[in-house]
């Protein structure tokens, strides 16, 4: 198991699916949780645009399964071969290639034809509705994916990741520390941290 963490405004003792777009409403980078590898962009993230009323931030250690070479979509990484062949055998069609050099494209690619989407192959590894991220998260998590992930910081895609886990059944919360946040950045201001008991609420 890998430990991650995830920030949010709200307390709660298990991840639900249906919240799943209560952060910034979007899925930018696939359908699902969102973790990170950093503990101090999981604070900033416990900030929410949407709902600047809630005065509280949280942020949540994780454990989440292992990565292995080809349970996941690394955004700016080739696919392995291993998912192409799931996923050609699964879906019963040839992946082309050039939907296949990074796995944003692959998860857009396939999403899209999973929601019958037709059109040139930079058309569907260019862009993916709503609808097209979930029928690719759950797609993926049937083949044995557990995550997209992508890196941190774009300048160092080899540095800490953010991944998006597929399926909120294989999250364990191990800790929950209430922090505090500055008020004109949301940066984590160190030191803030109050473990919440998981048996206190």
């Amino acid at each position: 198991m890998e430990i991650f963490y995830h920030g949010t405004s709200v307390l709660f003792k298990k991840f639900d699916i249906a919240h799943a777009l209560e952060g910034d409403g979007k899925a930018k980078f696939g359908f699902g949780t969102y973790v990170t590898e950093s503990y101090t962009s999981a604070a900033h993230y416990a900030y929410n645009k949407k709902r600047p009323e809630n005065k509280d931030y949280f942020v949540y250690t994780l454990e989440i399964p292992d990565m292995t070479e080809d349970n996941y979509l690394f955004s700016c990484r080739p696919v392995h071969p291993s998912i192409i062949g799931r996923t050609e055998k699964t879906l019963g069609e040839q992946i082309p290639v050039e939907a296949t050099t990074v796995g944003k494209y692959f998860r857009k690619y396939v999403g899209n034809r999973l929601i019958g989407k037709e059109g040139t192959v930079k058309k569907l590894i260019g862009s993916a509705d709503l609808d097209s991220e979930k029928a690719a998260a759950k797609f993926f998590s049937e083949i044995g994916l557990e995550y997209f992930a992508w890196p941190q910081a774009q300048t160092n895609p080899d540095g800490l990741t953010n991944r998006v886990v597929l399926n909120i059944d294989k999250i364990r919360i191990v800790r929950i520390d209430k922090v505090e946040l500055d008020p004109k950045k949301f940066q984590l201001i160190e030191g803030s941290q109050r473990e919440i008991p998981l048996n206190s609420f």
